[in-house]
């Protein structure tokens, strides 16, 4: 019965156009052009400059700044109202305001002081702009401090300094698409998992096929198997075809076992295609199928750190995203893709999964209303 059952589910997806074009064109578009959309990295910041000392310290300062790779030396204002102005019409993102005194200032009393004013409006990239201008402006101070202070030794003594070096591990050059490639697999299968076997089953219902096999002798468990089973090979074609695309088009590979890939997102698409038959058993309409589904699906995701830390959200809240099956798989897909993690370190992550698994199926087999 199941074999016949599978066979039908097959040709119907095989028939519907649309849904089977989606199977490649859903991860073409998710892995190859969501990674640049979703780019959070603050990049050619415009800079407004207001230099009342013009002197050669000042001169260099901002020759420092524009050759940073982060800036852009938009304009060069007299004032700082003419600055601010620019800044309201969108031609400035920062104003650099270099005061009277600037260079003698700092060689006789070894200190000064600049201003910088954000355009705040994209909180983000003000404040990081902001302080990614003062990490320069502050490393130009440092070199200004070594070059006096070589002044004043002789050059077998040396300068007495220290350096830093930074280490950024798993994600050495800071490329935001490493985070974000792993993320996005994710909402691929999330989005092919529940959305297809959602619209899928509930297009059954207004065609009004699945009457047919309402009034059949099939059990509960069986009907719902037969179309969990297409959807969970579906979720590996796909979850093939973004893995695929990450490595040929943005050079990105897991430095874990693929292995673990696998056996996390089998339990996360069961998972996903569990809830899938839940939201079809509860929707009449397609229309009430994408509501309901994409109001579920925008709440997984915003609160699944995919975008935002969890830690940065309120601690009511970080509580509640401990019921988002999303947030484990994610966790999983990144510490594997960026970590290497093995099963052992993943297994909170493991049990969740199984839970969410088990429980979205079990009440997608319980809600199934068949008559007849």
């Amino acid at each position: 019965m199941l074999k016949f059952l599978l066979e039908k589910e097959f040709k119907q997806i095989l028939r519907n156009k649309f849904l089977s074009k989606m199977i490649i064109i859903l991860p073409l578009m998710t892995i190859v052009l969501f990674p640049y959309v979703t780019n959070q990295e603050v990049a050619d910041v415009k800079v407004a400059v207001t230099d009342h000392d013009h002197s050669p310290t000042s001169g260099r300062l901002i020759q420092k700044i524009g050759a940073s790779g982060y800036f852009q030396l938009s304009l060069a204002a007299s004032t700082y109202e003419d600055a601010l102005s620019e800044t309201n019409q969108g031609n400035a993102d920062l104003i650099l305001e270099i005061p009277h005194g600037f260079e003698r200032d700092f060689f006789r009393e070894g200190s000064t002081h600049v201003m910088i004013s954000a355009n705040a409006v994209n909180g983000m990239r003000g404040g990081l702009g902001s302080q990614y201008l003062s990490s320069v402006i502050a490393g130009f101070a440092q070199e200004l401090r070594e070059e006096t202070n070589a002044e004043s030794y002789s050059t077998t003594a040396g300068v007495p300094a220290f350096s830093t070096q930074a280490r950024y591990r798993f994600n050495p050059a800071l490329d935001y698409k490493v985070f974000m490639v792993p993320g996005l697999i994710v909402v691929l299968l999330t989005l092919l998992g529940c959305a297809f076997t959602a619209l899928n089953t509930v297009s059954e219902k207004e065609t009004g096929t699945i009457e047919q096999i309402n009034v059949s002798p099939v059990p509960k468990h069986l009907l719902i198997l037969s179309k969990l089973i297409p959807n969970w090979i579906i979720g590996f074609i796909a979850l093939a075809f973004g893995m695929a695309f990450g490595w040929i088009v943005h050079g990105i590979v897991p430095a874990g076992s693929i292995a673990g890939i696998l056996l996390f997102a089998a339990l996360y698409i069961l998972a996903a295609t569990g809830m899938g038959m839940v939201i079809s058993n509860y929707s009449n309409t397609m229309q009430q199928a994408m509501f309901v589904m994409f109001f579920f699906l925008m709440l997984m995701m915003l609160t699944a750190g995919l975008f935002t830390p969890v830690e940065s959200m309120p601690a009511w809240m970080q509580h509640l995203t401990a019921f988002n099956p999303l947030l484990y798989f994610a966790e999983v897909m990144r510490r594997i893709y960026l970590k290497g993690s093995s099963f052992t370190e993943l297994l909170p992550q493991f049990f969740w999964l199984c839970g969410f698994a088990a429980a979205l199926n079990a009440w997608a087999v319980a809600s199934y209303r068949k008559n007849g």
